[in-house]
């Protein structure tokens, strides 16, 4: 085989005609034309310039492969295109397609983003990249990072795909994969997805985000699970969990939290189920509530003790339950460990429970009161009191009726033991429901971990 080899030194200008396309133009310090295994090649080395069209790219050495109209760039690779910048040391520049490839770590820049990575590709002509390993996008408000990344530059959107978390300020999100805007502030997250406020220390987990940066609000879908860790007073751990089918958060003035459908909420000793939940961060406010007819009534336990209602809020003060006040068709239902079938009944309009830190201090119902309180003499039943008032009131000691007080208009009954023992079920208020599914905190957790294979605090 016949070799042809000459040089040309100082400065040269080498003109290749793409195949139908623009021509690319290559300048450098010195040219070198060989023959290898009968393909022609060129070799342009020292401040090398190769442009077509808007595409300027800048080397220290480039070899230009005649019959495939592609080169390989070493040394100091940048390539530009108007406000675009890709930085690496070793590349392939695709004449035809107008594309270029790196398998060395390269960095692209343009405007006020930075995106780089182990390997990557970039079309000029369709304004899109193609970032794989170790990738990292970062602008003037958050860092993403994931395995492999999609950037198109006309529409200012990243795909990311593997491992993908983004931090700003306030919140850092993880997911198998997500869609990002960069001018909208928009995110799309799906599957595996945590999003972290670290603010307010929540973790919020689930199977689709929705998250609305400018509007400060997000959604959650598909078994969305709050976890939230607080630290109390005498320094004990206090965690708030909540699940639902959506979850809805509100970062502006109202600082509010929305579940729906299917809510469980457990917080320490306390517990509920409700179709309807909102939490107001700011004021430390939760009201759970029926929004359509066919929706379960709102549940809650605290320890020995049920309560249910048309809606219950329930107050907290730094960290610890305050009160819960009942409105509409209030029933609270206290249980003796040791006589299970005995339910200490309050029904009413209207009902409020003051907490201490010991637990429940005392129990105020009001509007149409009927109740049902069991006697003992010390620790032996003695039948029980049926009464109707205006107005009641339970008081407690160690979580457990200690007293009941009826006031106006009171009418009552006394029920002896020996009519008592063994129909204790058939003495209940006509609002009487035990529920008995109340929602447990560590099977929450457990199926969290086991799910996401990571701590809560994670």
């Amino acid at each position: 085989m016949k070799k042809i080899l000459f040089q040309i030194l100082l400065y040269t200008t080498l003109t290749l005609c793409q195949h139908g396309g623009e021509p690319i133009i290559i300048n450098g310090d010195s040219l070198v034309g060989k023959q290898v295994n009968g393909e022609n090649i060129r070799e342009v080395i020292g401040n090398v310039v190769l442009t077509q069209g808007n595409v300027r790219i800048t080397c220290n050495k480039a070899t230009q492969y005649l019959a495939k109209n592609d080169a390989l760039l070493e040394g100091n690779v940048i390539a530009t295109q108007d406000t675009l910048t890709i930085k690496t040391e070793r590349g392939f520049y695709y004449g035809d397609e107008r594309i270029t490839e790196s398998k060395s770590e390269v960095t692209l820049n343009d405007r006020r983003m930075t995106l780089t990575a182990l390997s990557g590709e970039y079309h000029f002509n369709e304004r899109i990249a193609y970032f794989n390993r170790h990738v990292t996008l970062t602008d003037e408000t958050s860092t993403l990072t994931s395995n492999n990344l999609t950037y198109f530059r006309q529409e200012e959107k990243a795909v990311a795909v593997g491992y993908v978390t983004i931090r700003d300020s306030v919140n850092i999100i993880k997911a198998d994969s997500l869609v990002h805007f960069r001018n909208s502030k928009i995110t799309f997250a799906e599957k595996n997805v945590r999003i972290k406020n670290q603010k307010e220390n929540t973790v919020i987990f689930g199977e689709h985000l929705e998250d609305y940066s400018k509007k400060n609000y997000s959604v959650m879908t598909d078994k969305p699970v709050l976890v939230q860790i607080d630290t109390t007073d005498s320094g004990d751990i206090d965690t708030l969990v909540i699940s639902s089918v959506k979850m809805e958060s509100f970062n502006d003035s109202s600082k509010k939290f929305i579940a729906t459908d299917s809510v469980k909420i457990i917080r320490g000793l306390f517990a509920s189920k409700n179709a309807y939940s909102i939490f107001y961060r700011n004021e430390d406010k939760i009201i759970t509530m029926k929004r359509k007819p066919e929706d379960n009534f709102p549940v809650l336990w605290y320890n020995l003790t049920q309560l249910t209602g048309d809606s219950i809020a329930i107050m907290l003060n730094d960290n610890q339950l305050d009160r819960i006040e009942v409105y509409g068709n209030g029933l609270i239902l206290s249980s003796n460990a040791d006589y299970e079938t005995r339910y200490d009944q309050m029904s009413g309009d209207m009902i409020t429970i003051y907490f201490d830190t010991s637990g429940i201090n005392n129990t105020e119902v009001t509007g149409n009161v009927l109740s049902i309180y069991y006697s003992y003499e010390g620790t032996e039943p003695n039948g029980l009191i049926k009464a109707s008032s205006q107005k009641g009131r339970i008081f407690f000691e160690d979580d457990k009726v200690n007293e009941v007080k009826m006031y106006s208009n009171v009418l009552s009954e006394y029920h002896p033991e020996n009519l008592v023992t063994g129909n204790e079920l058939s003495f209940a208020l006509p609002a009487f429901i035990l529920i008995n599914d109340r929602p447990l905190k560590d099977d929450l957790i457990w199926n969290i971990i086991k799910k996401y294979k990571v701590l809560i605090n994670d």
